[in-house]
């Protein structure tokens, strides 16, 4: 088995053909589950997973879990051309996707799709394919299983049968291969692989980009340019021209949150940053009673309470430009409300708020 093949050499990795099936606990239905199949050709020894999609979530997490498994890592990959790898493959340029590449260069590895229309690159990997269809996924078809975990813990039990399984034509077994080959697996990186994928977004007037229904914003010199987007669980990562502008914590939760950071605000717009309804209504009040609840209605009369602070302003400047006057004043002309005059100065006076 192991001739053609240096040991720790390469790792081959494909999708089966067969599907395994886990049963949705709430309305019965049957869902389909695809299962990743990874061998090193030289001992044969294997890894086996199922997921509900073959997505690029699903391809990148199974490489990984394949190489913690094997515990170490092998020069070369060798795929099919799926698009979750690879994006082109002519005859003088092989061009693999972001994501793929990423987790290429955190292992160190190399990955070479195979040829188009050539097997036997994949000799390895479709056989054992074969054979997994039959030792693992044939013996678990009658079995019910009621979580994608379960499932896995059944196909991982068969997987240790499968490794350790004698050979036919040769003593040992693939386990036993293995304990040859693993000397030669180069070692693991300190942190597993962290999946991103790439997006393509162009910064708006307000100097945020909409990723994923969220917002982020860029230094406003980015406005209605286009960026490049990387995306973790963790964090949002922002390139223009290759290099990183900016990252940002990645957001979860209701659509349209947005992450702003002060830096990246226009020097106009800076000066609004320290406005909350709090410190607005704190405000009305030295005012007067009547300009407080004023103030309260109109924050708690917008969706988001950040439109209202910028009409609250506008309001008070309008009515300085008919009435200047104290802060009461102007805003009692701007929004047609009755407010005692008072003494304090308005905050867009000195773009200080009382305290």
């Amino acid at each position: 088995m192991h001739l053609n093949h240096k040991p720790g050499e390469v790792m081959q990795v494909d999708w089966a053909g067969d599907t395994a099936a886990v049963i949705d606990t709430d309305t019965g239905e049957i869902i389909p589950a695809y299962v990743f199949v990874a061998t090193l050709p030289y001992s044969g020894h294997s890894y086996v997973e199922a997921f509900f999609s073959m997505n690029q979530e699903s391809w990148t997490t199974a490489h990984v879990n394949a190489y913690k498994y094997f515990g170490g890592v092998t020069r070369i990959i060798q795929c099919d051309n799926l698009k979750t790898g690879v994006q082109k493959h002519g005859k003088d340029e092989v061009v693999l996707n972001k994501s793929y590449q990423e987790l290429a260069e955190h292992y160190g590895t190399a990955i070479l799709p195979a040829r188009v229309r050539a097997p036997k690159d994949k000799a390895a990997v479709e056989g054992t394919i074969g054979i997994i269809s039959t030792f693992i996924l044939a013996a678990l078809r009658n079995r019910q299983f009621l979580s994608l975990l379960e499932l896995n813990e059944a196909i991982w039990d068969r997987l240790e049968m499968f490794n350790h399984k004698p050979f036919q034509k040769r003593e040992g077994s693939r386990a036993s291969s293995f304990a040859e080959e693993s000397p030669f697996l180069r070692p693991l990186p300190p942190r597993p692989f962290e999946l991103a994928t790439w997006k393509v977004a162009t910064a708006g007037p307000n100097y945020h980009i909409s990723v994923e229904r969220m917002n982020d914003s860029v230094p406003f010199e980015y406005i209605q340019q286009k960026v490049d987007v990387r995306l973790t669980k963790a964090t949002v990562e922002v390139f223009y021209g290759g290099s990183r502008i900016c990252s940002h914590p990645r957001l979860y939760g209701r659509f349209n949150q947005y992450s702003t950071i002060q830096e990246h605000m226009p020097p106009e717009h800076q000066k609004y940053v320290q406005w909350n309804g709090e410190r607005f209504i704190h405000w009305a009040g030295k005012v007067g009673s009547n300009t407080q609840v004023a103030v309260q209605a109109i924050l708690s009369g917008y969706k988001v309470e950040q439109q209202g602070y910028k009409f609250l302003h506008g309001s008070a400047e309008a009515g300085r430009q008919i009435h200047p006057g104290t802060a009461g004043e102007c805003l009692q002309t701007g929004v047609g409300i009755h407010a005692p005059p008072f003494s304090q100065e308005y905050p867009g006076d000195s773009g200080i708020w009382p305290g």
